[in-house]
C-alpha cells in the first residue's frame, strides 16, 4: 500500500464573492522511500497541495490517505497529532526559535510528543550529528550561517523519525554553494531510506529528485520518473 494516496482531491477557497479552485481533481500516489519533486509556477496549486500533504489543511472533496489513515474530515487536534508523528517539515525561512540553541530547537517536536527530557536530548543530539552539526548544537541561530540554520531545521524535521520529510523551497534563502550542500544532504537522507518530498519551482533543485510531478491550474499535468526521463533523452 502506498504511503500517500490522494484520489480526486479538490480544494476551493471562498474569496468574498469569488470561489478559487486551487486544486481540481488531483490523483497522486507516493510510495515509502520515494524522492519526489512537486513543481509548478505561481498559482499552479503546488503550495495548496503541500499544505494538504502536510496536514496543514484538508481537502474540500476527495480522499487523502496517509500511512493508512484517512486524513480528510479529521479535527484540528487529530491533524496536529498526525503532523507531529508522520511529517518532518523543512521551510524556506528555517522557522527556528531565535533565542534557543540548536539542540533545543531540534527537541521541540519531542516536547510536543511528551518524550522524557533525557530521551529528547539523546535523539536531538543524534539528529544534529546526522546533519553534520554535532559541534554546533549549543549555538543559537544568529551564531550560525544560513546553511547551518537549514541543517538545524532538517535535524528538527528528522528527530521524530517521520514517515515523510516535506521540504518547501528548502534552498530559497541560500546562495548557490550552500544550496548544493543542502541538496547533497537531502540526497544522503533519501539514500538512507527517508521519503523526501520537495516543493520547488527551481529546475536544478527538482533535478535531485527521482520523480517529478508538475502541476498547472490545480491539476497534475506530468508525472515522470528519472528512468523515464533518461530513456526519453537517450540518442536512438
Amino acid at each position: 500500500m502506498a504511503l500517500i494516496e490522494i484520489k480526486n482531491v479538490t480544494k476551493v477557497y471562498d474569496m468574498g464573492a469569488e470561489k478559487v479552485h486551487a486544486l481540481n481533481g488531483v490523483d497522486l500516489e507516493i510510495e515509502r522511500g520515494e524522492y519526489v519533486a512537486i513543481m509548478g509556477s505561481s498559482g499552479s496549486g503546488k503550495s495548496t497541495l503541500m499544505n494538504l500533504l502536510g496536514c496543514l489543511d484538508t481537502p474540500t472533496s476527495g480522499m487523502y490517505r496517509l500511512n493508512n489513515v484517512e486524513v480528510q474530515g479529521l479535527g484540528d487536534q487529530e491533524l496536529a497529532a498526525i503532523r507531529n508523528k508522520e511529517i518532518g517539515f523543512v521551510f524556506q525561512t528555517f522557522n527556528l526559535l531565535a533565542r534557543t540553541d540548536a539542540l533545543h530547537n531540534v527537541e521541540l517536536p519531542l516536547i510536543y510528543a511528551g518524550e522524557a527530557r533525557v530521551d529528547r536530548r539523546n535523539k536531538a543530539t543524534r539528529a544534529l550529528e546526522k546533519v553534520g552539526l554535532g559541534e554546533r548544537m549549543h549555538h543559537q541561530p544568529n551564531e550560525l550561517s544560513g546553511g547551518q540554520r537549514q541543517r538545524v531545521a532538517i535535524a528538527r524535521a528528522l528527530v521524530n523519525n517521520p514517515s515523510i520529510l516535506l521540504a518547501d523551497e528548502p534552498t530559497g534563502n541560500l546562495d548557490s554553494a550552500t544550496s548544493s550542500e543542502i541538496m547533497a544532504l537531502f540526497d544522503e537522507l533519501h539514500q538512507a531510506g527517508n521519503t523526501v518530498i520537495l516543493v520547488t519551482h527551481e529546475q536544478d533543485i527538482a533535478a535531485h529528485a527521482k520523480r517529478r510531478v508538475m502541476l498547472r491550474d490545480g491539476k497534475v499535468v506530468t508525472d515522470e520518473r528519472v528512468a523515464e526521463l533518461a530513456e526519453a533523452t537517450r540518442p536512438s
